[in-house]
């Protein structure tokens, strides 16, 4: 049976577009006022929706808030992923590109930094979310560096490097590291160079 629409849309078209509204918003909320200012109320006011469409694809305020961290870090690893992937195949280019590829994310649209790197130590449902996807990054770092004599070595470099760099760029996205775009990327490549030259 074909779908009925309605103003050349479906009501399946209409759905996803409110949960791309609600998505949208409170991933501006979080990112730019913190995860606290993330309501069922505040929301459906910004993305001018009644709670009616706001239940429709959301179970409630966590549900949003953890489906927005997951949409920002889900566009961080495919950024991630896609730059080393065309990059050339040296190292010192695979990390310079993964780097690059970060920062240009945090520039472009600074809220997703704060929402994927700040909040989750404000807010405890993003925090429990956010050590699950650290395993994910630390996979995705570890995979680029050397094969080592104990593949334990190589997972412990991996997590010190991924917190090493969470750190930094939570410090610049704070402003307590008041450093130039490119002395952070160059030190941030340096990091990942000498993980890859120690292995």
């Amino acid at each position: 049976m074909t779908e009925r629409s309605w103003g050349g849309t479906t009501l399946a078209d209409r759905r996803a577009a409110r949960r791309r509204s609600l998505l949208d918003v409170a991933e501006r909320l979080a990112g730019e006022e913190g995860a606290a200012a993330v309501t069922v109320r505040s929301v459906c006011r910004a993305a001018r929706l009644t709670d009616r469409y706001f239940y429709e694809s959301f179970a409630g305020r966590d549900d949003l808030l953890l489906a927005a961290f997951e949409r920002v870090a889900d566009e961080a690893r495919s950024a991630l992923e896609e730059a080393v992937a065309l990059s050339a195949a040296q190292p010192d280019a695979r990390a310079r590109a993964a780097v690059s590829a970060f920062v240009a994310l945090v520039l472009a649209a600074p809220h997703k930094g704060r929402l994927l790197l700040l909040e989750p130590f404000a807010d405890p449902a993003l925090g429990a979310h956010s050590h699950r996807l650290m395993a994910v990054f630390t996979e995705l770092v570890g995979g680029q560096l050397p094969g080592a004599v104990d593949d334990a070595d190589r997972r412990m470099a991996a997590h010190a490097l991924v917190g090493g760099l969470a750190s930094l760029f939570a410090g610049w996205l704070r402003g307590t590291l008041a450093v130039p775009r490119e002395r952070l990327e160059a030190h941030c490549v340096e990091l990942v160079l000498a993980a890859m030259e120690r292995r």
